[in-house]
């Protein structure tokens, strides 16, 4: 009889002491999940936003785990749509995304907002009146790019003379980084008279940057300089400078500031780019995600906006 009380009361204490585990706040928690949804990450920038990503998740591996996933097309806005409707599936805590399209993932990201999870902007600001439709704010952490563009547009002026022609290759045209490049970089060019011949889409891609181009050169004989969106599309304008024998005549400016540049900015054939910092945008985000689900905060309590710092890089 002596045993089985004994025994009882040691199962009794056992079951007790599992309790107090299993109802202990730093058990049953689970560690934040947080997505990071990219653009292209045939696109060297957002490569690097992805290592810097899981490096500081590495850093930071007691506080949240890190799940990644860019789409292999700059405008492939349907699978990346797709992929946040993995990760709400999924059940992250947490979205940090840099939109394919400022108009188009707003309904999915009202999805996940709806189900709980804490949604940050990088990189490429969705738009306003897309946002407003459907009543929900999503805070942007990023530069401002327009004046980036302004910075090195401003720079480039100092090599043209009033009436020169120039060409500016734009990003997508439906996002509002791309937008907003294209109207710093006219900033810049109304400021010192310069003639703005045509503005294209080279989509962020070397390739389609290289296009266009070729034929804005072919268009103007006498063209100046390409200003273009990112420095993906400013890589193709460079080959294209060089395959019509211009270079040295037609100037060449970027944006990103990726590695891939750094040569080319050293010899003259890009004469500037800006650096908004690629490998701490997405850490930006992520940081400003997790003190929002430490804080127990709602989407619409936190900040709208988040600035980030963005620098001329020259030779």
């Amino acid at each position: 009889m002596m045993k089985l009380t004994r025994r009882t009361a040691q199962t009794t204490a056992a079951l007790a002491l599992l309790g107090t585990l299993v109802g202990s706040p730093a058990l049953a928690q689970d560690k934040p999940k947080v997505a990071l949804v990219m653009k292209s990450l045939a696109n060297e920038f957002f490569r690097t936003m992805e290592d810097g990503a899981k490096a500081h998740q590495k850093a930071n591996a007691g506080k949240y785990t890190l799940v990644t996933n860019g789409i292999k097309d700059e405008t492939d806005t349907a699978a990346q749509i797709k992929m946040v409707e993995q990760m709400v599936a999924q059940k992250v805590n947490a979205l940090v995304i840099a939109p394919a399209d400022s108009k188009a993932l707003v309904p999915v990201i009202k999805t996940a907002i709806d189900k709980g999870i804490v949604v940050v902007n990088i990189d490429n600001r969705l738009d306003a009146a897309a946002l407003k439709e459907k009543n929900i704010q999503v805070p942007f952490v990023g530069p401002d790019n327009r004046a980036g563009a302004k910075l090195v547009g401003d720079f480039l002026a100092k090599s043209l003379k009033s009436g020169d022609k120039v060409g500016i290759i734009e990003g997508v045209s439906t996002t509002f980084n791309a937008q907003q490049r294209t109207l710093g970089f006219q900033d810049a060019m109304t400021a010192a008279g310069a003639q703005v011949v045509g503005v294209q889409s080279g989509q962020w891609e070397i390739d389609k940057g290289n296009t266009v181009a070729a034929g804005m050169m072919r268009e103007h004989p006498d063209l100046k300089a390409l200003l273009a969106g990112n420095d993906s599309m400013a890589l193709g304008a460079i080959a294209a400078v060089k395959a019509a024998g211009k270079t040295g005549k037609v100037q060449v400016v970027g944006y990103d500031n990726i590695a891939a540049v750094k040569p080319m900015l050293a010899d003259g054939r890009m004469l500037a780019t800006a650096d908004q910092f690629g490998a701490k945008q997405a850490v930006f985000g992520i940081e400003t995600a997790l003190k929002a689900i430490a804080d127990k905060k709602s989407q619409s309590d936190m900040p709208a906006e988040i600035k980030t710092d963005v620098v001329l890089v020259t030779k």
